[in-house]
This record gives structure tokens, C-alpha cells and sequence, in this order.
């Protein structure tokens, strides 16, 4: 039996999924302990469903995904917003340091990937669906990519890197509070309580999302995500004229960024970050349970052996470069050991795992202000844009 579902029934399903996820994570401490996102509690659920039906024959569901794509400009556009050249110098150079040190790893990352996926004699794709699109980028550039892999020749992409994303973070979350652990007692080292930013960055700046939101600021904040999305289309044409593959976020992505950096230099274009930041994750949010839904477990099975081994390799990786690279370069205080901390958890899985990475050791430590402040700017803002152009070029090279 096939059940077709048209664009509203399945953005409907969707909105089930994150409902059902996030009553799921909620009575379940595990999932809360490894920050495992609602769409992929709920989405995994689904899936499981999806997997029964094709297992036994007994049903086969079929999605309209024709809204996936807008529901991810959106929110890619919104990452855009926060793409500003004055926030990332008033951070600092110990901000601008560890985005470089991010950087850095992303391609590491890319490299292990790909040149064990030859060592192992698959698809060199593979690796790059194991590399910094799961680790770094998460399950939000794990489904924006999975397009892009797709039509470089790679099946079931989408699959492949979302897998990678769930394993990501919990591996992000075992190996960062050992991390820290490691690096605190074996260099001695402790926490200054005279410690403290340089800068404090204001909710607006970071463009996060704060409650009191008016309708009009909210509808404001609308027009001009939208009007992001439709120059990013322009941009995206344009790119693809020169003969290499981007995709579809780095048109809206780019736009985006130009905006912000037009408004902060002047006072005639005000945006409003906080609804934008709204709109953006709510996106996110159905762009991710949409991705979830069509995912095809059966289709890991003859993976499986050579993705653990790539993922495993990706974590002592992360691990390698968090202890020899961050934690150096970042000074070798008790901060930079924070910082590696907090590297480990965005690095293999997201932002949200590398506060709770951080928090964890404080609590036992003590605290690092400089480590809570240069995490979450780098990692929610300026490595995601990185991420995006190092992946493309990396796209184009395998093609």
C-alpha cells in the first residue's frame, strides 16, 4: 500500500514530529544529557515507522517535499544576518584567533574524510558526508549539502550525513568533559576568578532571539528575510555561472551578510536581528524534521562498518586537534582549556552541546567568562560561513 501526502499533509507530519520529539526529549534525561535536537528525537521515530512499513511490505509513505528547500533558505538566509564584520573585530583577536583555529579544522576534517574513504576503496563523497558537513555543520548543513552530494554523484547522501550528524553529537558530548578534564589536572591549571571578556555583546549584536518581540518588529523582521532569500537567488544565479556547484544556502547566505554589513555602517537601515533570529530557527526547525522524514535507514547497512570507522576517526580527530591546536594556540590558560572543550562539542556536533560541555567542567572547575563568550560567537556565527565555502570547494574539487 503507498500513501501519497501532498505539500500541506507533509509539512503537517512535520509539525507532528516536533511535537512528538519534544515531548519525547522532555521525559527522556539521556536525550537532554547529549542535546539531541527535537527533529532528530522525532524524525528517528518516524523513520522507524518508515523503515517497518518497507521491511515487511506492508505500506510505503511518499512526501511532498516542494517546501524543503524554502524552509532552508530561510533559515541559512537568517545565518546570514549575523555575518558582521564590526561584531567580529569588536570580539577581539583571541575571537578572530579561534575562528582561524575552527577553520583550520574544518579542513582537517575534509582531508581525514576524504583520503580514508580512498585509503578504504568507497566513494570519497562519503567521507566528505562524514567530514565537517556532519561534525562542524551539523544537521542543519548535513540536509542543505545532501543535494549537493547527490548530484555530485554520491546516493543517498542525505541519509548518510544525517547519521553522521546524530553520531556526531553524542560523540561531541563523551569526549568533551574528558577534554577538559585531561587538560585542567594535567597542566595544572585553574580558574581565575578575576577573569572577564574584554567586550560584552548585547542579545541584538549576536542577533538572538529575546522575548517582547512586537508584531510589527516581527512582521518587519519578515520582509526582509524574505527580500535576503530572493537577492540570495540572484546571487545563487550568478554563482552558477561560473561552472562549479554551490548550493542553494550560499546565495542566500552571502546576501544576507551584505545587508548586515550595509546596515551596520550606516543608521538609515535598521534590521531587526531578534524576530529574524525568530523566523530562522523556526525554519530550521521543519526544514530539519522534513529531512528527517526521508531518511532510509535500510540504506546504511552496507555502510556501516566503513562510517563508524570514519566517525570514530573524525572524533579522535577532533580530540587531537581540541588538545595540540586549540588548546595551544588559545594561550594554554585554564580559558583555552575551555575552549577546547567547547570546541569539541561544535566541532563534532553543535553549539548547544558545547555550552553543555562547558558547563559540565565549570561546575567542577570553575568559571571561564572569555571561554562562554568566544565559543558561541564563533561556532553559532562565523564557522558556519566558513564551513559553507570550504564544503563547496571541496564539492568541486571530488566532482
Amino acid at each position: 500500500m503507498t500513501i501519497e501526502l501532498n505539500v500541506y499533509h507533509t509539512i503537517a507530519i512535520a509539525i507532528v514530529i516536533l511535537i512528538a520529539g519534544e515531548a519525547i526529549r522532555n521525559r527522556v534525561m539521556v536525550l537532554q544529557k547529549y542535546c539531541i535536537p527535537v527533529p532528530v528525537v522525532g524524525g528517528l521515530l518516524c523513520t522507524v515507522i518508515i523503515l517497518i512499513g518497507h521491511e515487511t511490505g506492508a505500506f510505503e509513505i511518499k512526501f511532498d517535499m516542494a517546501f524543503k528547500d524554502f524552509f532552508m533558505l530561510l533559515f541559512y538566509s537568517g545565518i546570514g544576518f549575523t555575518a558582521s564584520w564590526k561584531l567580529l573585530k569588536k570580539g577581539g583577536p583571541q575571537v578572530i584567533i579561534f575562528l582561524i583555529i575552527s577553520s583550520v579544522v574544518v579542513v582537517f576534517q575534509n582531508l581525514l574524510g576524504v583520503g580514508l574513504s580512498k585509503l578504504m576503496g568507497i566513494d570519497p563523497l562519503i567521507g566528505l558526508a562524514t567530514g565537517s558537513i556532519p561534525m562542524t555543520g551539523g544537521h542543519g548543513t548535513s540536509a542543505a549539502f545532501a543535494p549537493v552530494l547527490e548530484e555530485a554523484g554520491l546516493a543517498n547522501a542525505n541519509t548518510i550525513s544525517l547519521a553522521a550528524a546524530t553520531f556526531g553529537l553524542v560523540a561531541g558530548s563523551l569526549i568533551g568533559g574528558p577534554t577538559g578534564r585531561f587538560l585542567i589536572e594535567h597542566y595544572h591549571l585553574k580558574s581565575s576568578d578575576a577573569a572577564a571578556v574584554s567586550v560584552k555583546l548585547d542579545d541584538k549584536e549576536l542577533g538572538k532571539a529575546s522575548g517582547g518581540s512586537s508584531e510589527r518588529a516581527l512582521t518587519v523582521g519578515a520582509y526582509q528575510l524574505l527580500i535576503a532569500v530572493s537577492l540570495g537567488c540572484l546571487v545563487s544565479d550568478l554563482l552558477a555561472k561560473t561552472g562549479l556547484s554551490f548550493p542553494a544556502s550560499v546565495g542566500g547566505m552571502t546576501a544576507a551578510a551584505i545587508i548586515r554589513n550595509i546596515a551596520d555602517n550606516t543608521d538609515r537601515l535598521k534590521l531587526r536581528l531578534p524576530e529574524i533570529s525568530i523566523i530562522s530557527n523556526i525554519s530550521l526547525l521543519i526544514f530539519l524534521a522534513l529531512s528527517m522524514m526521508t531518511l532510509k535507514l535500510w540504506q546504511l547497512a552496507d555502510l556501516a562498518v566503513p562510517m563508524l570507522l570514519l566517525l570514530l576517526a573524525q572524533t579522535l580527530l577532533m580530540f587531537v586537534c581540541a588538545v595540540f591546536i586549540t588548546f595551544k594556540f588559545m594561550g594554554k590558560t585554564y580559558d583555552a582549556a575551555m575552549i577546547a572543550v567547547g570546541h569539541c562539542g561544535f566541532g563534532l556536533g553543535a553549539v548547544p552541546t558545547a555550552m553543555a560541555n562547558m558547563q559540565s567542567v565549570e561546575a567542577k572547575y570553575g568559571q571561564s567568562p572569555d571561554a562562554f563568550f568566544i565559543v558561541p560567537l564563533v561556532g553559532s556565527l562565523f564557522i558556519n560561513l566558513v564551513n559553507t565555502f570550504v564544503i563547496t570547494g571541496f564539492v568541486n574539487f571530488l566532482k
